[in-house]
């Protein structure tokens, strides 16, 4: 298959040899979406954008993420602009609330959700945010690529089968899109493609953990380390994905 401009990315991540693929479009996605908040394109000046951003807000993940980023300005002006609204809404729910009256079943029931109208409200802004909205619709696309090129390119299906294998948490996702994405017949392949490279990867970050532990052991101080050094890391990307010796993303200065 011809490598075109929207099949990059994967060639990429599929070439970088990483624990996870997703993982690794993840992250530079992530970091181009905060670039574009409040990199030097200074899009948090543009009206249409920091309306965007005021709707959805941000979740405390990203918000530390624009924290550790910089650009003082750029994160006092969206803040500004997302407090005045915040606060607009704040006073209408206040207005409006009248407490709920509660009986003694109410109290003995267990009840799921929100049944406070302030702390729903509340728990919409929580799960609101603008970059982790961004990033879905563009992961979404990326899954429906992966599949194009895995039906259609030899090369990367045979890349993949020659990887490390997905984290635990991609994995679940390409095996919900698989049945949405695929024929019975691709299914199958897919599958039969999948399962082992996720059990030997999973196996092979295993035996790298055990590994790390025994060299503690002072009989083992002068074995060889193996692949053992980030067996922590990659580990823990494995089972939830992500990066955790990355440092911090930096705006360029």
């Amino acid at each position: 298959m011809k490598e075109q401009l929207y099949t990059i990315p994967l060639n990429d991540a599929i070439n970088a040899q990483d624990e996870c693929p997703f993982c690794y479009i993840e992250r530079n996605v992530e970091q181009d979406l905060l670039d574009f908040v409040l990199g030097s394109g200074a899009s948090y000046m543009e009206s249409d954008v920091r309306e965007q951003t005021d709707q959805a807000g941000f979740c405390k993940n990203h918000f530390k993420k624009m924290f550790d980023y910089g650009n003082t300005l750029g994160n006092a002006w969206i803040l500004k602009t997302h407090y005045q609204k915040i606060n607009r809404e704040l006073q209408e729910q206040i207005k409006s609330f009248t407490p709920g009256k509660t009986s003694l079943k109410d109290k003995l029931k267990k009840t799921s959700g929100h049944t406070n109208p302030i702390g729903k409200w509340v728990a919409e802004k929580e799960s609101s945010c603008y970059i982790c909205k961004r990033f879905a619709d563009t992961y979404a696309r990326y899954l429906d690529t992966f599949f194009v090129m895995f039906k259609k390119d030899p090369e990367f299906r045979a890349k993949v089968k020659g990887g490390k294998g997905f984290c635990l948490c991609h994995f679940g996702d390409l095996c919900e899109a698989a049945d949405k994405r695929l024929n019975d017949k691709e299914k199958a392949e897919f599958y039969e493609m999948l399962f082992p490279l996720m059990e030997e990867n999973m196996a092979r970050l295993s035996e790298d953990v055990s590994w790390l532990v025994e060299k503690f052991d002072y009989r083992n101080k002068d074995a060889d380390w193996k692949t053992s050094k980030d067996a922590i890391q990659r580990g823990m990307q494995k089972l939830k994905g992500g990066y955790p010796a990355d440092p911090p993303y930096k705006a360029n200065k």
